[in-house]
């Protein structure tokens, strides 16, 4: 199995936790203050990851040669859950996670201007089409006739966020292992988060705990899956596999809180879907030398 496959299906495994992560959130967030949640998430975030890395690698090595970039890469994480988290409390899974999905999009062309990475014209039509699909999903007013609902522009800081963290985990793949990526991902979000706890802190059931920390496990497990495929294969690759997600989330969203998904949801993320395959498939190489590039 070649590195850059192995990179996506550590991505799709990663995105099933994500959806399910994200329908727990739903659920959590009607009686839980947002802070509260994130902060008791990354906690056991944490915790869990700590435990997994000491007991499956024997060491802790925590030592980051770019704990700046940790930092931020942590803090950008804690945006985009927070963003999302709001936006859950008002609109249906499916419509945030079409929404969010600039992020894919963005991600491949700040893969190009940032990191360097290789992408076709191909692909950049398919991130064109990406972010149609985007629009549509958001029902502007001028293609409803109806008033935007503004927590549907949260998502698009979601996306904006979750681009940052993924270049960032791209970036930091070249310069830290891997554990002590996996370590740093809640450190920062944690301490920043744990700030609000005097202001917003709830009792917490004795039945919601097992909650709480399945939403550290989920996420914790769902950011090593990435950071490791992030390691294995180009961001430009990676990032369209990610609307995997829309079919998961909108499954999520019927099944768990009998949300279906409009015209305007289904057709935007149908066009994004169509954009994703469009800068996901290898075009043809005309030679030897280009065989080991992933975004021809």
């Amino acid at each position: 199995m070649s590195r850059v496959l192995q990179g996506v299906l550590l991505q799709l495994a990663a995105l099933a936790f994500f959806v399910t992560m994200d329908a727990l959130l739903k659920v959590l967030v009607a009686s839980h203050p947002v802070p509260q949640l994130m902060f008791v998430r990354f906690c056991f975030h944490v915790l869990l990851v700590a435990v997994a890395v000491r007991l499956i690698t024997g060491g802790l090595p925590f030592r980051s040669r770019a704990p700046v970039l940790q930092t931020l890469r942590s803090l950008s994480l804690a945006a985009a859950n927070a963003a999302l988290s709001v936006a859950l409390i008002h609109i249906p899974l499916a419509d945030a996670t079409a929404v969010s999905f600039a992020a894919p999009v963005l991600t491949v062309a700040l893969a190009a201007l940032w990191l360097g990475e290789s992408v076709s014209p191909r692909r950049w039509v398919g991130v064109a089409l990406g972010l149609a699909g985007v629009m549509v999903a958001l029902r502007p007013p001028f293609l409803t006739g109806e008033p935007l609902h503004w927590a549907m522009l949260l998502p698009l800081v979601t996306a904006a966020m979750n681009t940052v963290y993924q270049l960032l985990t791209r970036r930091l793949s070249a310069i830290d292992d891997p554990r002590t990526t996996f370590l740093h991902t809640g450190i920062a979000a944690a301490a920043v988060t744990g700030l609000a706890q005097p202001f917003v802190w709830q009792p917490v059931a004795a039945w919601d705990w097992p909650l709480f920390a399945a939403l550290g496990l989920l996420g914790g497990l769902g950011h090593c899956l990435l950071v490791l495929a992030f390691a294995r294969a180009p961001a430009s690759v990676l990032a369209p596999m990610s609307y995997t997600q829309l079919v998961w989330a909108g499954l999520a969203g019927v099944l768990v809180f009998g949300d279906w998904p409009d015209g305007w949801t289904l057709l935007g993320a149908a066009i994004i879907a169509a954009g994703g395959i469009l800068v996901a498939v290898p075009g043809r190489r005309s030679g030897a030398g280009q065989a080991g590039d992933p975004a021809s």
